[in-house]
């Protein structure tokens, strides 16, 4: 394994029985661990770490959900992933939604100047809003999506979205297919992009797209930073276009040393953004979910049953 939040529950991944489990830190440590593995589990698997492993490869077990940072795999090795994040990202939607309409970028940067602005104080600070009667738009509809929907409902929302299949939904009064995400974006007070990274999504959220939602609406990106496009946005909160934002996502990984910045871009400047590294999904819930499937997964593989959340090739 070489993703080392997991790590963290080796006692979950180790319970079953005994596999030869080898923990790595790091490209190098695993590409030199990885001769004669029979199952790879992490969150980035490149090229060269696929072809340490030799022919004893069987599977690849992704972390999270998304699997674009797997290289291409040779035909008799499967893919899987897990998830368990829908009910987080969901919550951490809504959080940060609430603080946006109730402007707490703005008074946190104030209070830690010493200044007490509220409506009692000053005619000229805004009102806060509420989440209840606005309409919440939902770009992608998967997992996270119908947790982000299930809540909004809950908090008196109304829901629109756009999926691939423009399958109805219960509880969600417009659904659309995607060459209707116009209609979506035109509609919704807070805007929630789910969708995963691919060709069809890169820059899905144009200046265009970003012309067309509301002046005052907000928008939420919990899928992958470059499914919004980072000049437009950036554009966008500068000359007050829409309402604001919440960015969880971003458009490069600055983990890794010498790595640029998430965003060429400064965004820390804006009173109306919220600005969170890539942990919406990051609580123990999740983790302890995935841990339990990564777990299941390996023991399947041992003993012949069927595995969990298939990607390649489709169970």
């Amino acid at each position: 394994m070489t993703e080392q939040v997991m790590q963290r529950f080796r006692p979950v991944l180790t319970a079953g029985p005994a596999h030869d489990w080898v923990f790595t830190h790091g490209l190098e440590q695993a590409v030199a661990a990885a001769p004669g593995t029979e199952i790879l589990v992490g969150a980035s698997v490149p090229a060269r770490l696929i072809e340490a492993c030799g022919p004893a490869l069987r599977l690849v077990q992704v972390t999270g959900a998304g699997t674009d940072k797997v290289a291409d795999l040779p035909p008799n090795v499967v893919l899987a992933n897990t998830s368990h994040h829908g009910r987080s990202i969901a919550e951490h939607v809504m959080m940060v939604s609430m603080m946006l309409l109730r402007h707490v970028p703005r008074a946190r940067r104030e209070l830690g100047e010493g200044r007490w602005r509220t409506v009692t104080t000053d005619p000229t600070v805004p009102f806060g809003g509420v989440l209840a009667g606005r309409t919440l738009g939902l770009v992608g509809f998967g997992e996270i999506g119908t947790q982000v929907a299930l809540l909004a409902r809950a908090l008196g929302m109304r829901v629109r979205a756009v999926r691939h299949s423009g399958r109805p939904a219960e509880g969600v009064e417009w659904m659309g297919t995607p060459d209707r995400l116009p209609e979506l974006l035109a509609a919704g007070d807070v805007v929630v992009v789910t969708v995963p990274l691919s060709g069809a999504t890169r820059d899905l959220i144009d200046a265009q797209a970003l012309k067309t939602m509301k002046n005052d609406a907000i928008l939420v990106n919990v899928a992958r930073g470059a499914v919004v496009n980072e000049q437009a946005l950036h554009d966008a909160l500068s000359r007050g276009t829409i309402g604001g934002a919440a960015i969880d996502v971003w458009w490069r990984n600055p983990r890794d040393p010498g790595a640029p910045p998430p965003s060429h871009l400064d965004f820390t400047g804006f009173d109306n953004v919220v600005l969170t590294p890539h942990q919406s999904g990051h609580t123990e819930e999740t983790f302890h979910g995935r841990a339990l499937d990564i777990a299941a997964n390996v023991q399947a593989l041992a003993t012949g049953l069927p595995l969990r959340n298939l990607v390649y090739p489709k169970s």
